[in-house]
């Protein structure tokens, strides 16, 4: 499992011209399920959002998590994330997970990150979605599941 994690003060996801999600402070994740995910990557991606201290605290320094500042998250399936862009112009995303089980583990991740306490909006899987943001800092981080031991 992949994701994009963007600290902002605030985002937003439009479908259909509709409004599906938004948050102000907090983080937007983008999240691409791959193949060989399971129900384990999708309980470390939500450990590892929850706890990443990635907001400053009075110091400057970066020790405090989303749930520290009382932060939100607006998570966004994105399959294009496993896009390989090794070969020839047009990226294969071969990699990525099908529909029924990335859908499952997407919204796997939101329960999690729910369950931990954390208000959590969505956009709507598998539409065209027109995301806003304003990125704080920029802060922008990667997490992938099958990197993380």
């Amino acid at each position: 499992m992949r994701a994009v994690v963007q600290r902002v003060s605030e985002a937003s996801v439009i479908v259909d011209g509709r409004v599906t999600g938004e948050i102000c402070k907090g983080l937007l994740l983008l999240l691409g399920v791959g193949q060989e995910d399971t129900e384990a990557d999708a309980r470390l991606m939500a450990d590892k959002v929850v706890g990443l201290r990635c907001f400053a605290d009075a110091d400057s320094k970066f020790n405090l998590s989303v749930v520290d500042v009382g932060g939100a998250v607006l998570a966004i399936s994105q399959f294009t994330l496993f896009g390989d862009c090794r070969k020839g112009r047009r990226p294969s995303f071969s990699d990525a997970a099908r529909p029924e089980p990335a859908t499952e583990l997407y919204e796997s991740v939101v329960k999690h990150l729910r369950d931990k306490g954390l208000v959590v909006e969505t956009g709507e899987f598998g539409a065209h979605m027109d995301v806003h943001l304003v990125n704080d800092g920029p802060v922008t981080l990667l997490v992938d599941t099958k990197k993380l031991f």
